[in-house]
């Protein structure tokens, strides 16, 4: 059969133009390799683009950049995976979207082979987010053992797997959370949880190496303060104020925007984590394709501990 059902829109909007729609299936090109998906997990920027268009711009678009599944064909030259295997990665963000279908295409060097001690769900949820925490704690801040690490939102996507890729870099990690959240950002490992809602986070915490900024506006600006002299605030949301630039050169600190970048290597580390039992991904609540609106509805509300996952039959 050459078709398969995917999640489609034709208008910007709220989780009602979400629609199921039959497409033609994909082939794989040379370097690339076709993906029967299993499990696709959502993350914010699905709902962003369905919203407002974002880098995509104007619909119709398949959505979708996390993917778990199994090789069913291979492009000319792909030599590090085979029809059967089970893989999973990050679609190169943001322009190699369409997880949230029964099949996709994409670079063999955006996957890597998924690890046997966690299912399709468990390995949808990782590859965005952990390649974002990876690369912003690694790549962007060097974190060291001993060094006091600040996680914004650490129950959240990005901040629940920060933390504990942070940990595994040997960190000393405050997250904040509302107070209700405490008690799973300690079994994460969190060492200081902070109420960023009856404390100001710029007061009550001092002396930091590396801040996760996954927030964004005025969470950004305000983490310049709590840094040591050549501390370092890198923030996952790419676009904003020059003011956060400048007051970080004005207080000797470094502040850093980025991107989200498809990488091997990164899932590969990612990868040797779950199997030394270091992360594994909250997964908040699973749908089945068709219902992908109830997820990205479910998204909207920003209260999710963990991950959103599409489950393909």
């Amino acid at each position: 059969m050459n078709t398969m059902r995917a999640i489609s829109q034709t208008v910007l909007g709220g989780p009602e133009v979400l629609e199921e729609v039959t497409l033609e299936r994909p082939s794989p090109r040379p370097n690339e390799i076709l993906v029967r998906v299993r499990a696709a997990g959502v993350n914010p920027t699905d709902w962003k683009h369905r919203e407002n268009g974002g880098f995509l711009g104007e619909p119709p678009f398949v959505l979708g950049w996390d993917v778990s599944g199994v090789v069913e064909a291979t492009g000319i030259g792909v030599a590090a995976f085979k029809p059967g295997d089970e893989v999973f990665g990050m679609l190169p963000y943001p322009f190699g979207h369409g997880s949230h279908a029964e099949y996709v295409t994409g670079p063999a060097r955006a996957f890597t082979h998924k690890p046997s001690v966690i299912d399709h769900t468990q390995a949808a949820a990782l590859p965005l987010v952990s390649l974002t925490a990876w690369q912003a704690l690694t790549e962007r801040a060097d974190v060291r053992p001993g060094q006091r690490v600040l996680i914004h939102a650490a129950a959240g996507g990005v901040g629940h797997v920060a933390v504990q890729i942070a940990k595994s870099l040997g960190a000393h990690v405050i997250g904040t959370a509302s107070a209700g959240k405490h008690d799973f950002l300690r079994s994460i490992g969190v060492d200081e949880p902070v109420d960023y809602t009856s404390v100001d986070f710029a007061e009550a915490v001092r002396d930091v190496d590396v801040v996760l900024d996954t927030i964004g506006g005025e969470t950004g600006l305000r983490s310049l303060r709590v840094l040591r002299p050549g501390g370092v605030v890198v923030s996952i949301l790419p676009v904003g104020s020059d003011e956060f630039y400048e007051e970080a050169e004005r207080l000797g600190v470094r502040a850093v925007r980025m991107l989200v970048d498809a990488d091997r290597t990164g899932m590969r580390a990612v990868a040797d984590l779950v199997e030394k039992g270091a992360l594994r991904a909250t997964v908040a609540e699973t749908f089945p394709l068709a219902d992908a609106a109830k997820a990205h509805a479910l998204g909207d509300t920003g209260r999710t501990t963990g991950k959103l996952v599409l489950v393909v039959d």
